[in-house]
């Protein structure tokens, strides 16, 4: 008798105020390639194993969710999203398509160098270990993201408080998380507007540009 799938869903984290930007544009609408970067961040975790997608908005959410829509993701608006990352998460695992998985794999929307097949690798080791483990990417020994994240440990990312990821629990658990190599796309994220034209993006009219 065939086992059933392990399913994984996707949770991108797109709530944040992008304080960091001093008031140019919201850096997840900064262009890459043409595309807007919160629309590339959804149409990479769409095209992955993961069963479903659902993105968490927050700050200036009416553009975030007009930006992707018609792409078939599933959306929840997160109310709480000044008070920090963690209600962000919460949000997120408590979405019935993702509460109902095995896992679930948490992407943030602001890192440009993430693809589909960073996710996919990330995917098959969580199943090729029955969904016992957390799986993390990583750059060298530096933690980053994608993680996934066992349906089992769900219980205890509810007491996630403020400006706090996951991490914050996941160092009490090392031995249960098993590191994935995928590079620099793993720490690479883009918060200021000059991060966001030294990786290649378009914001405020600025020529695009390649970074070193």
């Amino acid at each position: 008798m065939e086992l059933p799938e392990i399913t994984i869903a996707a949770v991108i984290l797109a709530a944040g105020q992008a304080t960091r930007m001093r008031n140019h544009s919201h850096k997840l609408l900064a262009k890459f390639d043409g595309i807007p970067l919160i629309r590339r961040t959804v149409a990479i975790a769409m095209a992955s194993r993961s069963s479903s997608v659902t993105i968490v908005t927050g700050y200036r959410r009416e553009d975030i969710e007009s930006c992707i829509d018609g792409m078939g993701a599933h959306v929840v608006h997160n109310p709480d999203f000044s008070v920090g990352i963690a209600s962000s998460i919460v949000a997120g695992i408590s979405e019935e398509r993702v509460s109902s998985a095995a896992g679930a794999i948490v992407l943030l929307a602001d890192m440009p160098k993430v693809e589909t097949e960073h996710l996919d690798r990330l995917i098959t080791i969580f199943r090729e270990n029955k969904g016992n483990f957390i799986v993390r990417a990583v750059s060298g020994r530096v933690p980053g993201h994608p993680i996934i994240l066992p349906s089992t440990f769900y219980e205890r990312l509810t007491t996630l408080k403020g400006d706090f990821g996951a991490r914050q629990i996941l160092d009490a658990f090392e031995p249960d998380v098993i590191e994935v190599e995928i590079g620099n796309a793993a720490i690479h994220d883009v918060d200021t507007p000059e991060a966001i034209i030294a990786a290649g993006g378009l914001l405020d009219g600025e020529a695009s540009q390649t970074g070193p």
